[in-house]
């Protein structure tokens, strides 16, 4: 089969995916040879397939008044990067820092009261991740009541 690149785009978007399932045409499948391709011709090397993928949607809800920073099953996010590393660590930092050019990563963005604070953790939010860097990294919340308070796993809060 022979494949003429028309353009080249850093992200598949959600559209994407139903674009090729209502084709047929393996665009994800076509997009990582097409990189795996160019990644071993340019660095004469071989990708290795040990790599973690972390993806982060990126909200603007600064740009809507009026809109509800709580977030449910109704699409808010206005795109969503991803970041790849080697552990986990590093491919959420580099998710988290590709949001917005001032983010540092996993540290805390905003300075929050301590009954701020635990209301961020009780419902998802577009700061959220935030409220949980402030609470690690002030070791002002345990990691076990962080748990609690938003049941997200031991595994990534560890």
């Amino acid at each position: 089969m022979e494949y003429c690149i028309i353009e080249v785009n850093a992200c598949l978007l959600r559209s994407s995916a139903l674009a090729s399932k209502a084709t047929g045409y393996p665009l994800a499948f076509v997009a990582a040879n097409l990189h795996s391709e160019f990644l071993s011709r340019r660095y004469k090397f071989e990708p290795s397939l040990d790599y973690i993928f972390t993806q982060f949607p990126r909200w603007d809800m600064s740009k809507f008044e009026g809109v509800s920073t709580q977030i449910g099953s109704a699409m808010k996010s206005v795109c969503e990067v991803m970041g790849i590393g080697r552990t986990m660590e590093e491919s959420f930092q580099k998710a988290l820092r590709m949001v917005d050019p001032s983010i540092k990563g996993f540290y805390p963005m905003y300075h929050f009261t301590k009954d701020e604070l635990l209301e961020e953790l009780s419902a998802p939010t577009d700061r959220r991740v935030y409220a949980i860097a402030q609470a690690l990294h002030d070791k002002s919340i345990t990691v076990e009541e962080i748990y609690g308070i938003t049941k997200l796993d031991h595994w990534f809060l560890r």
